[in-house]
C-alpha cells in the first residue's frame, strides 16, 4: 500500500474523476479538431472532412469496395456511391474491377488523391507542431504519454459510449 501523497497520488492527480477529464479532454479536442479542419482546407485541394475520411480509408485499407467503404464510414451505399463519384471526378480516386470477382468493384486512390493526402498530413502536422511548441517540454512529454496510452485501449472500448448513470 503507499502512503497518503504517495506516488499513487501523484500519478492520479486531479484526473480522479473521469467525468471532469472527459469534459476537459472534450474541450481540448473540439480545439485541436478545429486546428485540424482549417489545416486541411489550407491544403492545395479543399475536401469535406467526409472526402478526407474516405481517401484516408482507401489509403489504409487499399482493397476496399463500395460495401466496405459504407460500412467503415459508416454511411449507406447511396451516400458512399455519390461520395467516389465525386473523388473519381475530381481525379483523386479511381474504381477497377476486382481480380479476383469481376462482379465487384475495387476503390484505389490515384496519385493525385495520395499527394493531395501528403498534402494535408503536412499542414495538419505544421499545424499540431506549432501547438506543441507553446507547450513546456514536461507538457509535450505528458500529452505523448497520454495520447499513447489512450492508443494502447482496446478498440472496442471506442464503439460504445458508456451509459449515463
Amino acid at each position: 500500500m503507499t502512503p497518503p501523497g504517495g506516488a499513487d497520488d501523484r500519478a492520479r492527480g486531479s484526473g480522479d474523476d473521469p467525468s471532469t477529464g472527459a469534459r476537459e479532454i472534450a474541450d481540448a479536442v473540439e480545439r485541436l479538431a478545429n486546428l485540424w479542419s482549417v489545416a486541411a482546407q489550407k491544403a492545395a485541394v479543399r475536401l469535406s472532412p467526409h472526402q478526407l475520411r474516405a481517401l484516408r480509408a482507401l489509403e489504409t485499407q487499399p482493397d476496399l469496395n463500395l460495401t466496405g467503404l459504407a460500412e467503415r464510414l459508416d454511411i449507406g451505399l447511396p451516400t458512399a456511391s455519390r461520395l467516389c463519384d465525386r473523388l473519381e471526378a475530381a481525379g483523386l480516386m479511381e474504381r477497377a474491377v476486382q481480380p479476383r470477382s469481376r462482379r465487384e468493384v475495387q476503390l484505389r486512390l490515384t496519385g493525385h488523391g495520395r499527394r493531395v493526402l501528403g498534402d494535408v498530413a503536412r499542414r495538419r502536422a505544421q499545424a499540431l507542431a506549432g501547438v506543441l511548441a507553446a507547450l513546456t517540454p514536461a507538457e509535450r512529454s505528458a500529452l505523448i504519454g497520454g495520447m499513447r496510452a489512450v492508443l494502447a485501449v482496446p478498440g472496442e472500448a471506442f464503439s460504445q459510449p458508456p451509459e449515463e448513470s
